[in-house]
């Protein structure tokens, strides 16, 4: 026993004389913090991100010993790549989000106001036994850099700056995306071949202001239905009057069926797209849900929805409000036909999901869409992540997606897209302008309204574009998103 306690005050000796060692031990250095926008990216993510939950690094402990979270701040040098780390399954759940390297571009963008050339194309490969490449331009922005080169929807070029496109080359078209001078070497088709016309155009980039309102039409068929159609482009807040008067001319000249040309558009502004279905839908009550926001759990008591509006704000290019207008309804429509693509995203997706959500019958013609059900707004580096009192040390800020959305019925199952009940491709082989009433698409969807069956594609017609390699929307920022404008959020 004697034995045994002495041991134990051995063993007692040597704790307390730890303990107190330990206790004179200095603090361990404090790590300084490399980047402000590092901890910007995480805190923002961590507040607002729709998967926060599901991203291990998000976690609410994961800044609870500054030491341990400056020292993974700074394991990453550029913040972008922080935030793509942070990404929930990046690349296929989440394939939306984006950082921000000039907030201010972002918003002159939102609002119609680009440094751009002012047209779209797509890229296709000849055949497919051939390696040459072609271009050609789906629509041209009036008042732009394109639309002074007389450019046109149709128009067919081989030659980018200089180089001749091939499977192996085409990608210096990438050039549109990055470059303020390019030039164009144009060609025609003849008998399948692709021959250049010795037209060549330089453009440079200015600013842009496009209404999406593109063109719109009032067509009769042969039975005598008057058939509204128009060709909207993107949902910018901007131009709400622009559209609200083309559905006041449709109203006052009794279209009786409407057709929607969204093969272009990707989307923008949810609060445009609330409006557009309220122009469209005839039979809302006061309460009829056009579409349910579902944010994460930090912010659930901010669910809410989007209502079929009676009237509606009017912003100016500088994105102010500046008065009000009454929503031109149309009173007739059962049933609503729309042109897709591969390019028609989110708040375009939106109209179709919330419309057949109050089971008005929508029905597609084209192709299967791109398949985004969730939406976004910026988050800025300020204390609540709005603008107000925003760092000015930077013009970074994020755009991650931040709420799924729903219809009437809690639809929100098309991350593969809508597939159209009639599927037409769009061939530069068939191109026609719009309005054209042998334009494939449009023809498809008059055809229905007739009740005949749209013609079936015949292959031989086809072969300038046996394989759609891309389109100038698949690298563009900003051009698939569907977002909140500050003053709707919480």
């Amino acid at each position: 026993m004697k034995k045994f306690a002495l041991l134990s005050l051995i063993f007692l000796s040597l704790f307390v004389l730890s303990c107190s060692k330990d206790s004179n031990d200095p603090d361990p250095q404090p790590i300084a913090l490399d980047n402000e926008i590092n901890d910007f990216v995480w805190s923002g993510l961590n507040s607002e991100y729709y998967w926060q939950a599901d991203v291990p690094n998000l976690a609410d402990t994961k800044n609870d010993v500054q030491n341990d979270y400056y020292t993974y701040l700074n394991s990453y040098n550029n913040p972008e790549d922080l935030f793509e780390s942070l990404l929930f399954d990046y690349g296929h759940t989440d394939r939306f989000s984006w950082f921000i390297d000039d907030y201010d571009e972002q918003n002159a963008s939102f609002r119609g106001v680009t440094d751009s050339f002012g047209f779209e194309f797509g890229l296709a490969r000849v055949s497919s036994t051939s390696n040459d490449v072609i271009g050609y331009v789906t629509y041209v922005v009036p008042n732009s850099p394109a639309a002074d080169a007389n450019m046109k929807r149709g128009d067919v070029f081989n030659v980018f700056n200089g180089t001749t496109l091939t499977l192996d080359n085409y990608r210096v078209v990438n050039a549109y995306y990055t470059d303020n001078t390019i030039s164009l070497g144009f060609a025609t088709i003849q008998n399948g071949n692709v021959v250049s016309n010795n037209k060549n155009e330089t453009l440079n980039v200015r600013e842009v202001i496009e209404n999406p309102v593109h063109y719109y039409d009032i067509i009769t068929n042969g039975s005598g239905t008057k058939i509204g159609y128009l060709v909207y482009n993107g949902f910018k807040y901007t131009f709400h009057q622009e559209l609200n008067d083309v559905f006041g001319d449709f109203k006052n000249q009794g279209i009786q069926e409407l057709v929607l040309d969204l093969r272009y558009n990707g989307g923008g502004s949810v609060l445009t797209s609330a409006y557009l279905a309220s122009m469209i839908y005839a039979t809302p009550s006061s309460s009829s849900v056009f579409g349910k926001l579902i944010y994460n759990s930090k912010h659930s008591s901010d669910n809410s929805y989007y209502p079929f509006f009676n009237d509606g704000n009017i912003y100016n290019i500088d994105g102010f409000k500046t008065g009000e207008f009454l929503i031109n309804r149309l009173n007739t429509l059962t049933k609503l036909y729309v042109i897709v693509s591969g390019d028609t995203a989110s708040a375009s997706e939106m109209i179709i999901n919330g419309l057949r959500g109050q089971n008005l019958e929508v029905v597609l013609i084209g192709e299967t869409t791109y398949g985004k059900n969730v939406g976004s707004y910026t988050v800025y580096d300020s204390p609540d992540f709005s603008s107000n009192n925003v760092n000015p040390n930077h013009t970074n800020a994020m755009q991650p997606i931040t709420f799924q959305i729903f219809n009437a019925k809690d639809q929100s199952d098309y991350t593969q897209g809508f597939v159209p009940q009639y599927e037409v491709i769009e061939y530069v082989s068939e191109m026609k302008q719009f309005g054209d009433l042998q334009e494939p698409l449009l023809k498809a969807a008059l055809d229905v309204i007739s009740g005949q069956a749209p013609r079936v594609q015949e292959t031989k017609s086809l072969k300038l574009e046996t394989e759609l390699l891309t389109t100038s929307f698949a690298k563009r920022q900003f051009s698939k998103e569907m977002y909140q404008l500050e003053d709707e959020i919480r």
